[in-house]
């Protein structure tokens, strides 16, 4: 499918195959931009691409083998073409990831001060400067409405066994802004949650992007939850982008077959004649 953002405001371009030896291509030819400033929804079932994707962008399929063809551009320059050692001065500064098991993701054994100040010191130019690390982790727990020292001087004491799941969620979100990243990456970010705090994080995404500028992709399965936040959605099946559009559009009038089965799984709250419970009072009366 060819993109359909604007070129000049691209801040990423792929065009990938990504395969293993032996097998048949787990991506097949994908193509997919994301301009400055935009929240872009990849949606698709289990199994059919999208964390690949992630992972090729962030450079991170070496280690499994995979054979990555194609062109990944973000920021003028081909990810494809660049060294470990490159990509590692990319990824948790101008890329970074957020997860879907927060508390997997965190070291239990260390307080949430050292690992939001490793986090940056591995990141950052200046290692050595506890100042600038301090001021930088004030300034993303305060983006996501987390206490700083200021505030609560034990939270940052803390081990991941002791915060909510939704605090878990939000240190990694933290962990993940703490250099301003041009591009985020929320790979399935809310599905481990309850509905009130993936409702929070949601909005949390979308106010980062308001505040900030920062891109997202936001990789899901789940529908009403890509609705909320995405200006454009992308469908992957099998593999394949076989739709990308406005949101609206996608959920209004979606063209290919694969989207209009997912459209009309989404589901129905039941109107009031139709409730289990009015159907069960009508069956007492007869």
């Amino acid at each position: 499918m060819p993109p359909t953002t604007d070129s000049s405001r691209s801040l990423l371009s792929a065009q990938v195959t990504v395969r293993y030896a032996g097998k048949a291509p787990v991506l097949r030819g994908i193509s997919l931009e994301i301009a400055r400033g935009e929240i872009v929804g990849l949606v698709g079932q289990s199994g059919s691409g999208k964390s690949t994707l992630a992972m090729a962008i962030l450079g991170l399929l070496g280690r499994q083998c995979a054979i990555v063809e194609g062109s990944i551009i973000f920021q003028g320059a081909d990810l494809l073409a660049m060294g470990e050692r490159e990509l590692r001065n990319l990824r948790g500064r101008s890329l970074s990831l957020v997860l879907q098991s927060p508390l997997a993701s965190l070291n239990p054994a260390l307080q949430i001060r050292t690992q939001l100040r490793e986090a940056w010191r591995a990141h950052s130019d200046n290692g050595s400067a506890t100042a600038d690390c301090d001021r930088a982790i004030h300034s993303a727990l305060a983006s996501v409405s987390l206490p700083s020292d200021k505030d609560d001087p034990d939270f940052l004491r803390k081990r991941s066994s002791q915060l909510s799941v939704g605090q878990a969620q939000r240190v990694l979100i933290a962990m993940a802004i703490l250099h301003r990243p041009a591009l985020l990456i929320a790979d399935e970010a809310t599905s481990a949650l309850d509905v009130i705090t993936q409702s929070e994080i949601l909005e949390l995404f979308a106010r980062l992007n308001r505040e900030t500028g920062m891109s997202i992709l936001y990789i899901s399965h789940d529908l009403p939850s890509v609705a909320g936040i995405c200006q454009r959605i992308a469908i992957l099946h099998e593999g394949q982008i076989v739709e990308c559009g406005p949101t609206e559009q996608i959920f209004t009038a979606p063209i290919h077959a694969y989207t209009r089965r997912l459209m009309s799984a989404l589901p129905q709250l039941p109107t009031r004649r139709e409730a289990p419970i009015a159907k069960a009072q009508a069956a007492t009366r007869d």
